[in-house]
């Protein structure tokens, strides 16, 4: 009876100590030679196979000789013919093979009393990562993620009227032990709602007047910032890190006029989770100096490592990211521009940071738009190099090819930025397209964002239904095609290693622009990838299941990234490529299911678009 057996290794560490006992009682070792055949197509399977040394390869299709998949130490198979009671492949071993055979009956009793030992076995994608999601269901009240407002500590309101004198608040304040109060004005229909605070109280001394007789709705804020009790609380830290306050109401449900339950500050929100990104926030605000910008910016590596060794959801550590990354640029812009010019543009990120895709720091991809008939400043030119070397020193690298504002092709006025956009339209070469795919993906961080959107529109409307222009524009995805490449590196495990996996080359850019290029052509305004899968679905222009599994294939690319980045970074080196031998067979195996469903999507792509006539 084998007791060597490896439970930390997927899906053996979610059984419970019983469970473990059953897999000892259960197993057996069995021997196969070079080319034994494991299990034949057709066959009932009696045993999961689970690796401990040597390699197997996995044969089906016509004549049984496509390879589609290879298996090596700790991975196991097949859990589906286990279930279907019958195998559709022919699984060869490739050299000796040393494997424990788990019997039928035990894992019919593991599926049947575990379910997320269930899913990781033979579910699809999206039920493996949801099953992934669930093992940390202990730690529910203390995730990021699944939180919700409502179960956070919710301050008491207290509503004054809006002519009642700034003594008689403070009266409440030390009263009721607070240091904010809801004002409303019964005289306006609906009744109208502010909000005043004790750092309101400095405007109200400096304003001149006897406090006594002046009245606190002259001074109550009535940009009242709200939340759902429904929602996540780490939705609740993004909305406070956006609008840059330390406080929101609290609403019951989501519409406008829900009833009001509370105030939720972000001290009570973040000893509930115990993250500090508002430091950041404030260090970002309070800064005097790009000196210490550059400090804020380190804190937000340290963060999203934090939050990653955390469990949070690799798209809400984006989000995060991405609302703080907006306000570390702004400021940065800020202290570099002139009010002028600040007014009269708009400062835009581009690329994944536009998306809000970015989690470590990648190469800067960003631009200016002038209104039009302002005239800059005649030091323009070192005002963008100087913000370009800034966003450097924080750590982000510059752009390659030149997509940054420091470059004269990436600031203009708004006019001439319209004839170049068009120009990349009606003139398509494959740098310009490109070009437009990256500006498609803007978002602005300083300034008047109507110039942006004014741009965008631009671009939808010039599209019409050229056919031509996006075949052209949708090519992009095999622009890194090295035919069956990425998927021969993973059948061939064990056969000498090779080259590092670029993730983004044979995944994540296809993905990404693959949806980008449906959402040109059907109109769909949202930036984000996830944003534009959800509409594209709703509007008929994807299945839902394959919707389903880009998003959770778009998440695995990216939270995949970010893992082994930051392992590389503690061991001091550059993120960059992923070497297959060092993934998990878990990793390995989820890896291999989401390049399916980017092989699933480039299908589509090459139907919709006519690829194969570009």
């Amino acid at each position: 009876m084998p007791y060597a057996f490896n439970f930390n290794s997927s899906p053996f560490d979610c059984l419970s100590l019983d469970e473990r006992q059953r897999v000892r009682d259960g197993l057996d070792i069995a021997y196969f030679r070079p080319g034994e055949v494991l299990l034949a197509p057709g066959a009932a399977p009696e045993y999961l196979f689970i690796l401990i040394k040597g390699f197997v390869q996995q044969f089906e299709g016509e004549g049984g000789e496509e390879h589609i998949a290879t298996y090596g130490p700790e991975d196991s198979f097949d859990g589906r013919a286990l279930v279907a009671g019958k195998a559709s492949g022919r699984f060869v071993a490739a050299q000796e093979v040393l494997a424990y055979q788990l019997a039928r009956s035990t894992v019919t009793e593991l599926i049947a009393s575990n379910a997320t030992f269930s899913a990781l076995l033979f579910a699809d994608l999206s039920k493996k990562i949801s099953a992934l999601a669930a093992r940390g269901s202990q730690h529910e009240l203390q995730s990021l993620g699944l939180a919700q407002v409502g179960q956070a500590g919710l301050r008491a309101v207290h509503r004054v009227a809006a002519d009642a004198d700034i003594v008689s608040v403070v009266r409440c304040f030390a009263e009721q032990r607070c240091d904010h109060v809801l004002v409303q004005d019964a005289r306006s229909t609906p009744p109208r709602l502010g909000l005043f605070s004790s750092s309101d109280l400095q405007r109200a001394i400096l304003d001149g007047r006897p406090l006594d007789q002046l009245a606190v709705g002259e001074l109550a804020s009535e940009q009242l910032v709200c939340v759902s009790a429904q929602d996540s609380l780490f939705d609740a830290l993004i909305v406070m890190t956006r609008h840059k306050v330390r406080r929101v109401l609290v609403r019951q449900g989501r519409e406008p006029e829900g009833a009001i339950l509370g105030v939720l500050d972000q001290l009570e929100l973040l000893s509930f989770l115990s993250n500090h990104s508002y430091l950041i926030t404030r260090q970002i605000q309070e800064a005097q100096g790009l000196d210490e910008l550059q400090a804020a910016a380190r804190q937000i590596d340290a963060l999203i490592a934090l939050l990653q060794r955390g469990g949070t959801k690799v798209g809400q550590i984006a989000r995060l990211v991405q609302e703080l990354n907006a306000q570390l640029f702004e400021r940065a812009w800020q202290l570099i521009a002139p009010a002028d010019l600040r007014a009269n543009s708009c400062l835009f990120v581009m690329g994944s940071e536009g998306r809000g895709e970015q989690l470590l720091k990648t190469d800067q991809d960003n631009g200016l738009v002038l209104r039009e008939g302002y005239a800059p400043p005649a030091e323009l030119a070192q005002i963008c190099q100087r913000f370009s070397q800034a966003l450097s020193d924080f750590g982000y690298p510059e752009c390659p090819g030149g997509i940054m504002l420091s470059r004269p092709a990436w600031r203009h006025g708004a006019d001439e930025f319209a004839q170049q956009l068009r120009r990349w339209l009606l003139m398509p070469t494959p740098d310009s397209l490109m070009n437009l795919a990256i500006f498609i993906d803007a978002h602005a961080v300083a300034g008047d964002a109507v110039l942006l959107e004014a741009l965008r529109a631009e671009v939808f409307k010039q599209v019409l239904d050229n056919d031509a222009v996006m075949a052209r524009f949708c090519s992009a995805i095999n622009a890194f095609d090295q035919g069956q490449g990425w998927w021969n590196k993973l059948l061939a495990l064990g056969e000498g290693g090779g080259p590092l996996l670029d993730l983004k080359k044979v995944g994540s850019f296809p993905l990404v622009h693959g949806i980008r290029s449906l959402a040109l052509a059907h109109r769909v305004k949202a930036v984000g990838t996830v944003a534009r899968i959800q509409a594209l679905a709703e509007q008929g222009h994807l299945p839902p299941d394959l919707a389903d599994q880009l998003i959770d294939s778009l998440h695995f690319f990216m939270g995949l990234k970010l893992k082994t980045g930051l392992a590389r970074l503690e061991q001091g080196l550059a993120p960059g490529g992923i070497d297959l031998e060092q993934l998990s067979s878990l990793d390995r195996h989820l890896l291999k299911e989401a390049l399916g469903v980017v092989k699933r999507l480039r299908t589509l792509l090459f139907l919709r678009f006519r690829l194969d006539m570009v």
